[in-house]
């Protein structure tokens, strides 16, 4: 039998999307005050993989990732992506954009196997968390290759060299937080 533990902290992770760049650094100051210093950044990075948000969010959408310096329990991912969830909602409903949705807001974390995202959509690979949030893995660590790999299900954007490269970094870093 094996024996019961309590899991290692992981690390936040929040990927963003929006076609107001200036947006980001809004949210960015809204999530510090929950969790806390940013300790990684990406670039901007094009979101070209599909236009499945372009009807609410306009065009030119951009993707930001942020990686948190403090380390969570991962069972606060749930109640992450409802205040995530929250602040979408706040931003999008000032209208100054005149745009559906101004922000998508989409928490995660990461540890050493694998990049676990937070959704609101259940589906077949999805686990259901509770108050209406699924988890799914989205990347797996090979230590063979040392990267994440896609899996099947894994979106197309998070499939890519850049989303990848960024996230072994957020490993690194996150090894040195133990």
């Amino acid at each position: 039998m094996g024996k019961i533990s309590e899991p290692e902290p992981v690390n936040l992770v929040i990927g963003m999307l929006s076609g107001i760049p200036d947006t980001f650094e809004t949210v960015e100051t809204e999530l510090e005050k929950q969790y806390g210093p940013i300790d990684i950044k990406s670039d901007l990075i094009q979101f070209t993989r599909t236009k499945y948000y372009q009807a609410e969010m306009g065009s030119n959408i951009m993707r930001k990732f942020i990686g948190f310096k403090e380390l969570i329990d991962p069972v606060t991912l749930a109640s992450i992506k409802i205040v995530s969830n929250e602040l979408e909602t706040q931003i999008s409903s000032n209208n100054r954009y005149n745009l559906e949705r101004v922000i998508n807001i989409d928490p995660g974390y990461l540890c050493k196997s694998r990049i676990i995202l937070a959704s609101t959509k259940d589906f077949s690979h999805r686990i259901y968390l509770r108050d209406g949030i699924f988890a799914e893995v989205t990347l797996m660590y090979s230590s063979k290759e040392r990267s994440y790999k896609h899996l099947q299900w894994t979106f197309p954007d998070y499939r890519t060299d850049e989303y990848i490269s960024f996230f072994n970094r957020v490993r690194e870093l996150y090894i040195k937080k133990f």
